[in-house]
């Protein structure tokens, strides 16, 4: 056997164990990093608010913490008042379920000629197999529902923890990160931190504004056709759809049809056909030139990007999959060389300039055949 194959196996052994201890290491710490990632994607976004209130003599901390206070107190707020508005709705809508229920055994019996009635529905209904297997799951389900809150509470506290520690120590931070690097390598990360401030307060932006008009369309909808707690409804919809990916839009529009089926159950189908319509409007025009326009990138590669996230991290990487696109292509752009176009009509797309290219192989044709021939000697 040879000297060095011993030494050779002990060092693959100890390779693949320190890949398989990375690889466990980095499963079990994957959801902190996620939770890092939306923390400091969280501290890019208020960091325009906290630069702003520090250049004026206020220290980063105070700074912070008050940008942190105004944003709790206007969630907390929009809460509270959309809790209060929909347990209303609730009760609203159990005192009057008997109502809904005879004109739908009404119709019911009136359309296939039947003879239900309210005491025999309700008997059926309560004695169901269905209904017992429900309620038992629902009973054992408690725990896990409580446990389910408890770690969404757990991680909020978690991002807020480390975006407040990314926006208030942002300027240490840098200087920590510089400190090791050469000084051409510190202006290329600064920039990059600099770009990726511009593009996600970009995207927020346009959210932001996309927000604000599909608040407005929705709330003239409901006005017109007098659902209650319009303004309140507006807002949800607005920040729903808009700042939770994908499930967003679902969720947006369920509160205000089951608001509008308390009205009018009718109600509850424009308001039904009034939210698809506008979000095809919303993804194929209004989103594409907005989203373009502020975080300056392709609409295409911002619906490919966010494909992309929402494979890779879900949720999480469909909300911060635009920003982040679009700091790496700008931060890229500084580094390709661009060319001048050439002045050729196919560049613009014209389907005349196959006459041009014929003509030009004629030309190359003939200059052959008129060449003189090699001479033998």
């Amino acid at each position: 056997m040879p000297r060095w194959l011993p030494r050779a196996m002990l060092l693959a052994l100890a390779l693949y164990a320190c890949f398989q201890l990375g690889s466990w290491a980095f499963h079990q710490l994957v959801g902190l990093l996620v939770n890092i990632l939306i923390a400091f994607f969280l501290a890019l976004a208020i960091e325009p608010a906290v630069g702003r209130m520090a250049a004026r003599g206020m220290r980063r901390g105070l700074a912070t913490f008050l940008v942190f206070i105004g944003v709790a107190v206007v969630g907390i707020g929009f809460v509270v008042l959309l809790g209060s508005m929909l347990a209303g709705q609730i009760v609203e809508m159990v005192e009057d379920f008997p109502q809904y229920l005879d004109s739908l055994i009404n119709w019911i019996n009136q359309t296939f000629h039947t003879e239900l009635s309210r005491v025999e529905v309700q008997d059926s209904v309560l004695r169901s197999d269905w209904l017992r297997k429900y309620v038992q799951n629902s009973a054992t389900g408690v725990l896990d529902v409580s446990a389910t809150v408890l770690g969404g509470l757990f991680r909020l506290l978690t991002i807020f923890l480390f975006s407040f520690y990314f926006a208030a120590d942002g300027p240490r931070l840098r200087r920590a990160l510089c400190s090791v690097l050469p000084p051409a390598r510190q202006a290329e990360v600064l920039r990059a931190w600099e770009i990726a401030v511009d593009k996600t307060g970009g995207y927020l932006y346009s959210r932001g504004l996309m927000a604000l008009i599909s608040g407005v369309a929705h709330y003239v909808l409901l006005e017109i056709l007098g659902v209650p707690y319009a303004p309140a409804l507006a807002v949800w919809v607005g920040l729903v759809s808009q700042f939770i990916p994908t499930i967003g839009t679902y969720l947006a529009g369920a509160l205000p049809m089951l608001i509008a089926f308390t009205v009018d159950p009718w109600y509850a189908l424009w308001v039904l056909a009034f939210v698809v319509f506008y979000q095809q409007f919303e993804n194929y025009v209004l989103q594409p030139k907005l989203t373009a326009k502020t975080v300056d990138i392709h609409p295409a590669v911002a619906f490919g990007s966010v494909v992309a996230g929402t494979a890779l991290l879900g949720a999480v990487g469909a909300l911060i999959a635009i920003p982040a696109v679009a700091t790496l292509q700008a931060f890229l752009g500084a580094y390709v060389k661009r060319y001048d176009v050439t002045d050729d009509p196919r560049v613009h797309g014209h389907r005349g300039y196959g006459e041009a290219v014929v003509a030009r192989l004629q030309r190359a044709l003939n200059s052959r055949n008129q060449a003189p021939p090699p001479d033998d000697a």
